[in-house]
């Protein structure tokens, strides 16, 4: 039996690696092509709305912060520490094509944004409590008071990055499974 030719495939460009100079590419270690992927753009949305929560509470609600309780403390955390993996992670991902396959083959990722969406949905509800039941009442007797709409903001979108970390893990899960 006779095998016919056998045809390669060369992804034009170097399959996005690097970044495109006048004639070639430079620094095709770097795998910015991660940023575009599906998984990519939820990473990068994870971060940015995580980084937007963080800052929201640092700026609004360090005053605030006594008031809230353990509320105020427990978002601040969560998010911390899942701003920080996240960042972690991508840039794992951009510096390493080996890493994006060897992580998300394991199960490390799927726990952490199972954990992370768990975290963040639990830290939400429970600002979102405590901004109603102490900062809506000052909120109505004072003129220009901030805390209370950018605390409502942060509870807000706390929800909608849980969510997000919820569909990676799904995402994840399906990975490590070899599901795609």
């Amino acid at each position: 039996m006779t095998r016919g030719p056998t045809i390669v495939r060369v992804a034009p460009g170097g399959g996005g690696k690097g970044i495109k100079c006048c004639c070639c590419r430079c620094c095709e270690c770097i795998n910015f092509g991660y940023l575009t992927t599906q998984h990519g753009v939820i990473k990068l949305a994870q971060a940015m709305l995580g980084g937007l929560c963080q800052s929201l509470l640092v700026k609004y609600g360090m005053s605030e912060a006594s008031s809230m309780g353990s509320a105020f403390h427990g978002f601040l955390t969560t998010a911390s520490a899942c701003l920080l993996t996240t960042a972690l992670l991508i840039a794992c991902y951009v510096l390493s094509s080996n890493s994006q396959h060897l992580i998300r083959q394991s199960i490390f990722e799927t726990m952490f944004n199972a954990v992370a969406c768990f975290m963040y949905l639990s830290a939400s509800s429970y600002m979102g409590v405590a901004v109603n039941i102490y900062l809506y009442p000052r909120y109505a007797l004072v003129n220009m008071y901030a805390a209370y709409p950018a605390m409502t903001a942060v509870y807000y979108i706390g929800v909608v990055v849980g969510i997000l970390h919820g569909v990676d893990a799904y995402l994840s899960y399906r990975y490590h499974k070899g599901l795609r």
